[in-house]
């Protein structure tokens, strides 16, 4: 059935592929960050290892929010590693160095790259697509993301 919401058809398919972008980045994070929590090394190994997984599993919940509200929208969210890799800005990376402060710097660098995005698209939403529904949605995005690269950057010297 079509979404009627107050929001043209149009309008609609711009907002959910922009999402499907930031879905990819929240995905590709996620991924990032459960890398870190498995193959984390060194003498802070357990205290990073939690850290860690209690990121992973907030990303994890931005994920599904995001495809969420994808489909809110009346659009299928993206599902497959192809597509998520077509569609992010962010890059995968291989370590030569499995220690907490490389992955700390890297995932700090993610999250800041994707606070810039959300800022950068943010009133697009609200003003050129005419949906404040998304534009709220993304404000709390970025408090979460502001959160969490706090805590990243609380870990560096």
């Amino acid at each position: 059935m079509k979404t009627n919401i107050g929001i043209k058809p149009e309008n609609l398919a711009e907002v959910a592929h922009s999402l499907s972008k930031i879905l990819a980045d929240e995905f590709l994070l996620s991924t990032k960050t459960r890398n870190a929590h498995w193959n984390v090394e060194g003498p802070d190994f357990y205290n990073k290892h939690k850290f860690f997984e209690a990121q992973y599993i907030q990303l994890e919940e931005i994920v599904d929010e995001v495809a969420e509200r994808i489909r809110t929208l009346g659009h299928y969210a993206p599902a497959t590693l192809k597509q998520y890799l077509e569609l992010t800005h962010l890059s995968e990376e291989s370590r030569e160095k499995n220690d907490s402060q490389g992955y700390i710097k890297t995932l700090l660098e993610d999250h800041e790259s994707i606070l810039i995005h959300l800022r950068a698209n943010i009133n697009g939403y609200a003003n050129a697509l005419k949906d404040l529904g998304t534009s709220d949605y993304i404000t709390g995005l970025m408090e979460k993301h502001e959160t969490m690269a706090w805590m990243l950057r609380a870990h560096l010297s």
